[in-house]
């Protein structure tokens, strides 16, 4: 009878016929793949989890960037929030509240300048913002801001075209002339002071728009040639008749076709804030007529008579050819469909936004 096999002598056999060889020069690279081989086993495991950690994180992250948006989104354009938080955002982020012969005008400037109205209602005025008749100031000062902060970006853009600037030293003289007051000179911490309690401005920002409304005045000087000419027709009248009445130069003005308008603002003080025609008027005679003034309000070109004075008032009467091109051309770009708005607000000009 045949002896059967036992199997724990068959695993011992086959075990030593699989038993590594010694590791000599000639076979050390064997053994190497060996040992690499069986440590990828853990490897790979890892690594493909690895992976899949990342892509989800990315996932993720998309997904919570695309919730952000969105709700910044109807924030802004539907909710239509209006809040410090935002204007900070949007300072950061320049997204647009409306677009102007292809020029994008941002949320921030539309925002910057509400917030100074909204600021000035409630703590000046003293006017509840969220009853039936603060909602409907705020409606208006809404589109107030937004028509500025369109004006303010085609002027930009107008201005860049025909390389029109603004230093900061016109800004500095603007402020500084503010600093004269009725009661006498402040200094520039009041004066700042005074623009935070009052308009909710940081010195910064007030300086921000002050620049802003000095280029927009700059650009419409500029680009009235009407004006312009009306001036220059002006001057020449003048030339041949120095003692002519202010009344009678703007009857001849209007003859020839041109837009003019003759005032007088009463007894103000010597320092009175009017675009510079208070202080163009302190240094003439009785009687006299001062040459054309560029009014820092930006408004048109004036002439100014000096009425009477005396230590601390004066009275003048006035001649203005205003400044009409800007605007007309803004009515234009609006009535060609070149002014859209992506908010809904009231319309407080003729500018009718789409």
């Amino acid at each position: 009878m045949k002896k059967p096999r036992l199997p724990k002598l068959k695993k011992k056999q086959e075990a030593t016929e699989e038993a590594p060889s010694r590791i000599t020069n000639e076979t050390v690279a064997e053994h190497r793949e060996k040992v690499l081989a069986g440590g990828r086993r853990f490897k790979y495991p890892h690594q493909y989890a690895r992976h899949k950690l990342v892509f989800n994180a990315l996932l993720v992250s998309l997904a919570t960037v695309a919730l952000l948006v969105v709700f910044g989104w109807w924030q802004l354009y539907i909710a239509q929030n209006t809040s410090d938080f935002f204007y900070r955002v949007t300072r950061i982020i320049p997204v647009p509240v409306a677009t102007v012969d292809g020029a994008r005008v941002r949320f921030s400037d539309y925002l910057v300048t509400l917030s100074g109205s909204k600021h000035y209602l409630e703590q000046t005025e003293k006017l509840d913002l969220s009853s039936e008749d603060g909602k409907r100031q705020l409606n208006f000062i809404k589109g107030q801001a937004l028509d500025d902060a369109i004006a303010d970006t085609y002027a930009a853009k107008l201005a860049k075209e025909k390389g029109i600037t603004v230093s900061e030293e016109e800004v500095d003289k603007v402020i500084d002339a503010s600093l004269d007051t009725v009661s006498g000179k402040i200094s520039k911490e009041v004066y700042d002071n005074s623009t935070l309690s009052t308009l909710g401005y940081t010195p910064e920002e007030y300086r921000h728009i002050i620049k802003q409304s000095l280029l927009r005045q700059a650009v419409a000087y500029a680009i009235d040639d009407k004006a312009n000419v009306a001036r220059q027709t002006a001057e020449t009248i003048m030339k041949k008749n120095p003692s002519i009445k202010l009344s009678e130069l703007a009857k001849r003005l209007k003859e020839k076709g041109y837009s003019v308008d003759v005032g007088s603002p009463g007894l103000v003080p010597k320092t009175n804030h009017d675009g510079g025609l208070t202080q163009a008027a302190m240094k003439l005679d009785v009687s006299k007529i001062s040459g054309f003034i560029k009014s820092t309000t930006g408004d048109g070109y004036y002439l100014v008579q000096l009425v009477s004075q005396n230590s601390t008032q004066l009275s003048y009467n006035f001649l203005r050819i205003p400044l009409t091109q800007f605007d007309q051309k803004l009515k234009e770009l609006a009535k060609n469909d070149k002014i859209h708005s992506y908010i809904n607000v009231e319309d407080t000009s003729e500018i009718k936004r789409q």
